[in-house]
């Protein structure tokens, strides 16, 4: 169920608009009648990260930070 709250509201009742999201719900805070956030329920993190995971399935290239003349220019203003 998705119900719109303004900022005051939400500050007042957070923890049980928190209850609301955990249950399944969603809620939009509003700034004015104007949506500007919504609530939704964080995703589950399975496991812990493991260093290294990745280690051997990406390559960075040796060049990836090497900035082409005209756009380091660009950035400069010339």
């Amino acid at each position: 169920m998705t119900h719109t709250v303004n900022i005051y509201e939400a500050k007042t009742r957070l923890s049980a608009l928190l209850a609301d999201v955990e249950s399944g719900g969603e809620v939009i805070i509003a700034r004015a009648g104007r949506p500007v956030a919504r609530l939704v329920a964080a995703d589950q993190v399975s496991g812990r990260r493991t260093p290294g995971a990745w280690s051997g399935r990406i390559r960075v290239s040796d060049d990836f930070d090497t900035l082409p003349e005209e756009i380091a220019a660009a950035f400069e203003g010339h």
